[in-house]
């Protein structure tokens, strides 16, 4: 079976997938490394061959693995080819900033192997040294323990590189089986406050929400280190010329380099929007 039954963000289902198809543009959704999604162009971030971050993994340019389905779902997978692992990740070809970010997930997202991740941000590559990558983040992951009850994670950037700053980043509380079924994720992000919220549901009604985080500049200014390398201290990162939206499903390697149940594992994000501040 090909669509874990554990790890939630799957449709429930079985779904058979060949190998890797000769024709892109027969694949429903998807053009060559480019994906059509919620209006949006997405490239498909692909390396088959040697390994990049996160993780570091090797990303998927197989076509069952990354595509839009008849409901304009898109699917991402963690999948074994040849023997190897892929994880896999998406990137908006239109360039973001300020604004609020939504993402509507489907499944469930409590039970899940513990190495394996969900990543829904914001990034920059040309932006480490004055804004730390202009990275805020929600992530859905046990981070290698297999007893962790609460897997939602709103964070902002730097959290973990060098020291650790743990007041931009929050494990958030979540009451029982709330992760499970359609959820909404989102975040509003201004050069004074940063706001995350999810809710029950497709909608974002407050009486569906399940948890709330702020985080603004009463905190102090953080450097980000990384490979040598450190930013300027910032508080709220700002976007850059060339910020975008970005979703990936990968694994941890320093707890397993396959998925820890063994199985491969498919992510449904049903719905994404940007609208700018």
């Amino acid at each position: 079976m090909r669509i874990s039954s554990i790890f939630g963000f799957v449709c429930i289902g079985l779904l058979a997938f060949g190998c890797k198809q000769s024709e892109p543009e027969d694949v429903l959704g998807r053009t060559g490394d480019v994906v059509n999604f919620s209006g949006y162009l997405w490239d498909v971030k692909i390396a088959e061959s040697y390994q990049v971050g996160p993780g570091p993994n090797y990303f998927s340019g197989y076509y069952e693995d990354v595509f839009i389905d008849e409901q304009g779902y898109l699917h991402m997978r963690i999948a074994e080819h040849d023997g190897k692992w892929f994880s896999s990740e998406v990137i908006t070809q239109q360039n973001m900033g300020y604004g609020k970010y939504t993402f509507v997930v489907q499944g469930d997202l409590e039970q899940i192997p513990e190495n394996i991740t969900l990543g829904l941000f914001t990034w920059d590559n040309n932006t480490f040294f004055d804004q730390a990558n202009s990275e805020v983040d929600i992530e859905i992951s046990k981070w290698g323990d297999k007893e962790e009850k609460n897997t939602l994670l709103y964070s902002v950037q730097p959290v973990n590189f060098g020291p650790y700053y743990p007041e931009r980043t929050h494990l958030a509380e979540t009451p029982e089986e709330s992760l499970i079924g359609v959820t909404t994720h989102t975040f509003v992000w201004t050069d004074t406050l940063i706001i995350w919220k999810s809710y029950y549901g497709d909608s974002e009604q407050p009486e569906d929400l399940i948890t709330e985080w702020s985080f603004d500049l009463d905190n102090p200014a953080r450097v980000k280190n990384e490979n040598g390398n450190s930013s300027a201290p910032i508080v709220i990162p700002a976007p850059g010329e060339t910020t975008n939206a970005r979703i990936n499903f990968w694994l941890l390697p320093w707890v397993a380099t396959a998925p820890t149940d063994g199985k491969e594992q498919e992510v449904v994000i049903r719905r994404f929007a940007y609208v700018p501040m």
